[in-house]
């Protein structure tokens, strides 16, 4: 059996996909495998405690959320001993695939989800697509989605012109339009930024009495790594498998933006962009004076004051 530290420290960083999978299914040990679905996607599962993870990951994004190009549930594995199961996909594929389709059907066969005492399904973008898609192999789950896509089927998203080529791909067969997979689950998180048109448009779509919207403002595209980063992400899972997420605790645990420079630096450029000058010096000044603003924010502060003081050249 693998040591619990030759998994979670174990480097698959520049390892091309064939390799990558080789190796997680060496790293996995007696305490699960990694088993290849196909050329474009794989499953790795890591057996230990009766919480289980369900997360999908796409293999080009690893790099840019784990320096060892680990998957993001093996961090929450190692930290709070829940077992995983990773769906990972070469690139983006939203797990279109038939033999992803077997895969969950064989689970259900064998009674998978049921060894569990409970089972949370996560997933960002085209991954939390698939999180809520698949959701449905395991009523009563809970699932966790970061600006998900509702479906690409033309018929009815032709307004999301960003994944044309996924057009000639079937999302109206098995396991396809997500807001309808998730009638089974227990409850549902999802989290989106507002500004981001095409995404708040599929939120509306993933509207439901069991799912739980909340607008990260300012974020973009980069909800995940942000979450990441601000250390909001593991406790918010953490958080719904103790049943204890709600609309006030995940607020609380959102402020942690306010120490966030990248976050920061994003409502900077929005409020410049605005021209709101009154709010540009304020915001300056509280980044600056509670340490977590830098040069970039001191030339910004010094722009608009400088900008105050010119003469009015109009006309009297």
């Amino acid at each position: 059996m693998q040591d619990n530290a030759d998994i979670f420290d174990a480097d698959l960083s520049g390892l091309d996909w064939a390799a990558w999978c080789e190796r997680a299914n060496e790293l996995a040990g007696e305490d699960g495998y990694a088993e290849r679905l196909g050329d474009k996607h794989a499953a790795v599962l890591i057996e230990r405690k009766p919480t289980l993870l369900v997360s999908f990951e796409a293999f080009h994004r690893l790099p840019t959320l784990s320096p060892q190009a680990q998957p993001l549930g093996w961090a929450l594995t190692k930290a709070l001993g829940w077992s995983h199961l990773c769906l990972i996909s070469e690139r983006d594929t939203w797990f279109r695939d038939k033999r992803v389709y077997g895969y969950f059907d064989r689970l259900i066969d064998d009674g998978f989800f049921d060894d569990f005492e409970q089972v949370i399904f996560y997933g960002a973008g085209p991954c939390g697509y698939a999180a809520a898609a698949f959701s449905v192999a395991a009523p009563g789950a809970k699932v966790v989605m970061l600006s998900p896509q509702a479906t690409l089927d033309p018929r009815v998203a032709e307004w999301d012109d960003r994944f044309l080529r996924m057009r000639r791909v079937s999302f109206c067969d098995r396991y396809g339009y997500a807001p309808d997979m998730l009638d089974a689950a227990a409850s549902a998180v999802l989290i989106y930024d507002p500004e981001v048109e095409l995404d708040a448009m599929h939120a509306a779509l993933f509207t439901r009495s069991n799912v739980m919207k909340f607008r990260t403002r300012y974020l973009g595209y980069q909800i995940e790594p942000a979450l990441l980063r601000m250390g909001v992400l593991f406790r918010l899972l953490a958080q719904v498998s103790a049943n204890r997420l709600t609309r006030l605790s995940l607020a609380q645990l959102y402020r942690k933006r306010r120490e966030d420079t990248p976050y920061l630096a994003n409502v900077l450029q929005r409020l410049m962009a605005d021209e709101r000058d009154a709010l540009t010096v304020l915001h300056c000044r509280n980044a600056i004076g509670r340490g977590v603003g830098g040069p970039r924010f001191r030339r910004a502060l010094k722009h608009v004051q400088t900008k105050g003081q010119q003469p009015d050249q109009s006309d009297d």
